[in-house]
């Protein structure tokens, strides 16, 4: 009988999707397998699978919800992992409060404290745990480990922690944190790698721009400010997400229109954003689409890149300047459209892009002659977190 081979299996439960992905224990942790659940609770489900060898499958599929989504996942790697070793698993969760600055071994100590902070990432956490809970009824001897969004910001400067608000409430936890950590760290380990170490000593913008949107000033390799804070409304508008606003408009919705907590949370996080502004649809693509046709919906895309806009100036000044912006995230990686305009007018910067270069795969998308470097670099999660399970388990002479 052939040697059945080592793998990790990483799980990312969002708000609307479930993705996955099965890396063989490699140096470079091969992909073997990964896929998604996508469209969860809407009529345009979807799952999908892939292989190195090619499509393994890829059909409609109606999921009410991530309940749904997770048994079916769990169809299709069942058929996967039975030639495969599981040594691991990864879960990436958005929130880790305040104690969580790094990837946790998953007991049921770690397991109470992420369900307290549900509060804090209503949208997500629920889903992550849901994930958890189902991987570990599935494959209950295999160590499994939370990589969380919110430890890549953990360092954040006390002055970019703080909120404005008495100092007893951040004591409580009321404090900003960050998130798509990961992302922006497998970001500064990609350019790392693609560069050498001293990359890192660059004035780095990071513009993770999706149906979630942040970016980060980074700098040293670390976070010194970013967009999202204490929870993952905050910054960029999203796709049914609000970002920032005055928070007087909450209290004026509150006491005028007599929207309590509830009513509140559903606006923020589910009927806002590019969809709430638009009235047409929460993907960009669509908007793109039919930009000319529909002026909500050319609003919406036009308020998005304004806002971008406004936030690399605004992290361009924590750094002092601005030496390399990198997108990423499934716009900002993906959309031409979006890059150039959002870089339109940003000259005083430095930022000038390519019109040849916007258009096809990069990374280097910026003229040739711009102080600024400018890239557009497809983000890998899954990696990075079957990268911390590999670490993990190798220090503790588990996997080798």
């Amino acid at each position: 009988m052939p040697n059945r081979r080592s793998a990790i299996l990483v799980v990312n439960c969002g708000s609307s999707s479930l993705k996955f992905a099965v890396f063989g224990v490699t140096e470079g942790l091969a992909r073997l397998v990964w896929g998604a659940a996508s469209g969860i609770g809407t009529s345009q489900g979807r799952l999908q699978m892939s292989s190195a060898q090619g499509t393994v499958d890829d059909h409609p599929a109606r999921m009410a919800d991530h309940a749904t989504a997770i048994e079916k996942v769990e169809t299709l790697l069942q058929q996967q992992t039975s030639r495969l070793d599981l040594v691991g698993i990864g879960h990436r969760v958005v929130h880790g409060g305040p104690d969580c600055d790094c990837p946790q071994r998953i007991d049921a100590s770690l397991l109470d404290r992420l369900h307290a902070l549900v509060p804090l990432a209503p949208l997500h956490l629920p889903h992550n745990l849901a994930g958890i809970s189902a991987m570990r009824t599935q494959f209950p001897d295999v160590p499994q480990l939370a990589c969380f969004d919110t430890a890549f910001h953990h360092g954040l400067p006390a002055v970019a922690r703080h909120t404005g608000l008495p100092r007893e409430y951040e004591a409580g936890g009321v404090r900003r944190y960050g998130f798509h950590g990961l992302s922006y760290e497998f970001i500064v380990d990609d350019l790392r790698r693609r560069h050498g170490p001293e990359a890192l000593r660059e004035r780095l913008i990071v513009a993770h721009l999706g149906n979630g949107a942040s970016l980060a000033a980074i700098r040293d390799g670390c976070s010194i400010e970013t967009t999202m804070g204490f929870s993952a409304l905050g910054g960029m508008p999203m796709g049914t997400r609000s970002g920032d606003l005055d928070p007087g408009i909450l209290l004026y919705l509150a006491s005028h229109d007599g929207l309590d907590v509830a009513a509140l949370e559903a606006l923020l996080y589910r009927r806002s954003g590019l969809l709430g502004l638009s009235g047409v649809s929460a993907d960009m693509r669509e908007l793109l689409t039919h930009r000319e046709d529909t002026p909500e919906a050319a609003q919406a895309v036009d308020f998005f890149c304004h806002r971008a806009r406004h936030f690399i100036g605004a992290l361009s000044a924590a750094l002092g300047g601005l030496d390399r912006l990198i997108f990423t995230g499934g716009i900002g990686a993906n959309s031409p459209a979006i890059r150039a305009q959002i870089c339109a007018g940003m000259g005083y910067l430095g930022v000038t892009l390519e019109e040849g270069r916007n258009r096809t795969p990069g990374p280097v998308i910026s003229a040739a002659e711009g102080p600024v470097r400018v890239e557009a670099v497809a983000t890998d999660e899954e990696w990075m977190i079957a990268r911390h399970v590999q670490h993990t388990l190798t220090n503790t002479q588990e996997v080798t």
